[in-house]
């Protein structure tokens, strides 16, 4: 008897394949799903936009923070540790309210 692997074909268009540059990502949920918007900011620009939205199950978001993990871990383990990963500080140019200021 023959053992079939299980095989998904992708497509990635030319156009995604170029992908979109971006320095920020705002996470929001509901109960049934998970939404990142990834953002581009720019300095000494006070508006910047969404340059995708994802949308996912609460299911399938675990799994990407997993495959996250495990691909970070690679590649600190061949690189060298990733600096940062606290709390964002916003960019030079961007008015944000002083801690206390509503």
């Amino acid at each position: 008897m023959e053992d079939k692997e299980n095989k998904l074909n992708i497509n990635l268009p030319e156009d995604v394949a170029e992908g979109v540059y971006t320095n920020m990502a705002i996470i929001s949920h509901s109960m049934t799903e998970f939404i990142i918007d990834f953002v581009r900011l720019m300095p000494g620009v006070p508006k910047a936009n969404v340059k995708s939205r994802v949308i996912m199950t609460p299911e399938n978001a675990k799994r990407l923070l997993m495959a996250l993990k495990e691909n970070i871990d690679k590649y600190e383990a061949d690189r060298g540790r990733i600096q940062g990963g606290g709390a964002p500080k916003m960019p030079v140019g961007f008015n944000v309210p002083p801690k206390g200021d509503a």
